[in-house]
């Protein structure tokens, strides 16, 4: 982040800083006292507060000048009194020190915020990366997703969602890599980075899946041969095909994932369940999840979460009745089935029964056919 998005942190009035104003305050404040009060209550070296509280909230100029004023005003109040009453030399390079340190920790202070917010641009531009933002209508498909990271500073996790047109049809993948931290977020890059590619070149959904678990099983390979710690990471994932040619059936392949839901008029129902173990543990039973052809009714929408939404626990250590409260909502409001509501109250319910407190990084990811979408020729654009 620039100098420019420092300058639009709190503290701002009109556009302008107002930060100077606590520390002045603070200084009239304790030069009033001193000035009002006898001998006995002499209080003028607590002036050394003034800087220090300008070292949290202001610049380094104004620190260095509110440092300044400090000492000065020391000297002015202290020689007002008398030889006998004043807090003399001891208190002056008290003032003075601290007004140093204070000019030197607010330097510090600015140095590091600047870090943060570098390192919070690196982030958001990887989650930009890995997530790429998905238009409305994107390939003949309404969707809505949200992410929220567990690590809030963070902003990025191993979650991962994407939809893929081709001339075989439209793809969606929502997935979940175990674990955290920047090697889950390479493991979901790995994984989107294959899922794209194939998406759009292979004819049958899976072949998708099986180059998916190829590619997992390659990058834990590899990661591990370059001396990561990732040997035994795997991740959960629903991949599905909207085939051009059915548009009331989606193909299914779940890999020990949450099973979608699927959010109509009629209600919510549960899509098959997810049998098939998690990518990159394939060679267990040497077989891929089966492809299933599931029908959908027109307009009903797929919702898809990650286990934040599903593992999220209230005080009293009770799940998030995810099915339940969608619909409870879908009978409050028949208009839930678009897309962007249904995510919205998801996010909101998690984050309601949770208290705010996340566990896992979370995903919630909401996708249907648009009415009187059709590519052209059966091919759509990469």
């Amino acid at each position: 982040m620039s100098h420019d998005d420092l300058r639009r942190l709190p503290l701002r009035f009109r556009g302008r800083s107002v930060a100077w104003v606590a520390p002045l305050l603070l200084l009239v404040l304790i030069t009033l006292v001193d000035l009002n009060t006898t001998e006995r209550f002499r209080i003028i070296s607590w002036i050394v507060l003034v800087p220090g509280i300008a070292a949290a909230i202001c610049s380094v100029w104004t620190t260095a000048a509110f440092a300044v004023v400090s000492l000065v005003m020391y000297v002015v109040m202290d020689s007002a009194w008398p030889s006998e009453y004043q807090a003399g030399l001891p208190d002056f390079v008290l003032v003075a020190l601290g007004g140093a340190l204070a000019t030197l920790a607010c330097a510090i202070r600015l140095r590091t915020e600047r870090r943060m917010l570098h390192m919070r641009d690196i982030a958001e531009t990887t989650r930009r990366t890995v997530l790429r933002p998905l238009p409305q209508g994107w390939a003949g498909l309404e969707n809505a997703a949200v992410y929220l990271a567990a690590d809030v500073d963070a902003r990025v996790g191993g979650d991962f969602y994407d939809i893929q047109p081709g001339p075989h049809g439209i793809r969606v993948l929502v997935g979940d890599v175990q674990g955290k931290g920047l090697g889950a977020v390479a493991t979901a890059a790995s994984l989107l980075g294959t899922f794209r590619e194939a998406a759009f070149h292979e004819t049958e959904l899976a072949t998708v899946a099986a180059r998916l678990e190829t590619r997992m099983v390659r990058h834990r390979l590899h990661t591990a041969y370059v001396g990561g710690e990732d040997g035994d990471r795997f991740a959960t994932a629903v991949l599905l095909g909207f085939p051009l040619d059915l548009p009331g059936e989606v193909e299914v392949v779940n890999f020990g994932h949450e099973p979608p839901l699927a959010v109509g008029r009629c209600g919510v129902r549960q899509l098959p369940p997810g049998d098939g173990l998690p990518l990159g543990l394939g060679d267990l039973t040497d077989s891929l999840p089966p492809t299933r052809r599931v029908r959908v009714a027109d307009g009903e929408t797929l919702l898809l979460v990650t286990d934040g939404v599903t593992e999220a626990r209230d005080g009293n250590g009770e799940f998030y009745p995810l099915e339940e409260d969608v619909a409870r909502a879908l009978a409050a409001d028949p208009r839930m089935v678009e897309p962007w509501r249904l995510v919205a109250m998801v996010r909101d319910g998690t984050l309601r029964h949770s208290g705010g407190r996340l566990a896992d990084d979370t995903t919630v990811f909401a996708v249907r056919r648009t009415p009187g979408e059709a590519p052209v020729g059966g091919r759509l654009p990469s």
